[in-house]
């Protein structure tokens, strides 16, 4: 009996409908051999549509896009639109309206792919960061006072809470025991200077702690993190941290692994019936739109992860398997236009490699 499983797909700006494609390509290929039929609906949700009708995110397109489980996101970012109101009017809403607390980044060497760290290798670097991604900066809470003038204020205010704490530092510790790797889950903060907010989380992560004592409960301050991670990256199992710290840290950990053409992760809502949605971490690129250059390896990744996340495992195993086959033994680099291959050729290789 053949599964059918409904994805959204929003390709977005730049080159995002380009790696988007060869996403769904993947996820078509391996739902032939697995008896999963993929049912995929094409959004048009981004910064051209924008500039055409002034429409970021409707609440249509709420409404549409809450009639599936997966969403397959592209890229987000348009050249000719203002930094920040596509990335809040788009990506922050979905992540907002979706409640999907947990931004899952796995941080893999891929065999065949480069590191900047010296004598590091596929065994070393091979971590998970997860990020709660409904809280902290990005609540949005804050304001102007006096706005334009030498007596400006400006206020950004950071939300914790009891419950978003409780929830992002289980799901971390249950994610830790299912990896079942080293069973260690490492609190990334700054609970030395942010004596309020990341307080209340470090005695969260004591209390939730104590139900998990098979998981080795760890703690970094976030600036011995980035040292700790390109000094000794194997140093790390599982790093729970919060919505700010770990936009920045995985951006680090991305380079670490490769870059941002192999970067992948999940904005997850775990609870029964969620919408989550899975992306490359590298933007729209822009300066490589149409040109089929463009590395689709995170996307791909991406679209494992989703298949994960719906129950498929054999199925994303067997994408995650094929990918490192494609960089171990067919891809010069992981750069755009310097692969070997274009952007449609890998997505076919790995689809060879299933």
């Amino acid at each position: 009996m053949t599964d059918v499983l409904k994805v959204a797909v929003i390709g977005g700006d730049g080159t995002g409908p380009e790696v988007a494609s060869e996403g769904l390509k993947v996820l078509h290929a391996v739902g032939k051999l697995e008896n999963i039929t993929i049912d995929a609906t094409h959004f048009d949700i981004g910064g051209n549509r924008y500039l055409k009708t002034g429409k970021i995110l409707t609440e249509e397109d709420i409404a549409q896009l809450s009639q599936f489980k997966s969403i397959l996101l592209g890229a987000i970012g348009h050249p000719d639109v203002a930094p920040g109101i596509l990335e809040k009017g788009i990506l922050l809403a979905l992540r907002f309206r979706f409640d999907q607390y947990i931004n899952l980044r796995p941080v893999k060497l891929f065999p065949g792919v480069e590191t900047p760290l010296k004598d590091k290798t596929p065994d070393d670097l091979d971590f998970v960061v997860i990020r709660e991604n409904t809280e902290d900066m990005y609540a949005g809470v804050g304001g102007f006072m006096h706005k334009n003038t030498p007596h400006e204020v400006a206020i950004q205010t950071a939300i914790y809470t009891r419950k978003g704490c409780e929830r992002w530092l289980r799901w971390s510790f249950e994610y830790t025991r299912k990896r079942n790797r080293r069973k260690k889950l490492t609190l990334v903060g700054k609970t030395n200077v942010l004596t309020y907010g990341h307080d209340l989380i470090w005695r969260t992560f004591q209390d939730v702690a104590k139900e998990y004592p098979d998981v080795e409960a760890d703690y970094n301050h976030v600036d011995a993190c980035c040292m700790w991670m390109v000094k000794n990256p194997e140093y790390y199992d599982v790093i729970a941290t919060t919505n700010m710290f770990g936009d920045i840290i995985t951006d680090m950990a991305g380079i670490l692994q490769g870059g941002m053409g192999v970067a992948a992760g999940g904005n997850i809502n775990p609870e029964p019936g969620g919408i989550s949605m899975f992306e490359p971490m590298g933007g729209s690129a822009p300066k490589y739109t149409g040109k089929n250059v463009i590395n689709p390896i995170a996307t791909i990744s991406a679209a494992a992860m989703l298949l994960e996340h719906a129950g498929y495992q054999k199925a994303a195993d067997r994408v995650m398997k094929s990918i490192m086959t494609v960089t171990g033994t067919k891809m010069k680099s992981q750069s755009a236009g310097k692969m070997g291959y274009s952007t449609t050729e890998i997505g076919d290789l790995v689809c060879e490699m299933l």
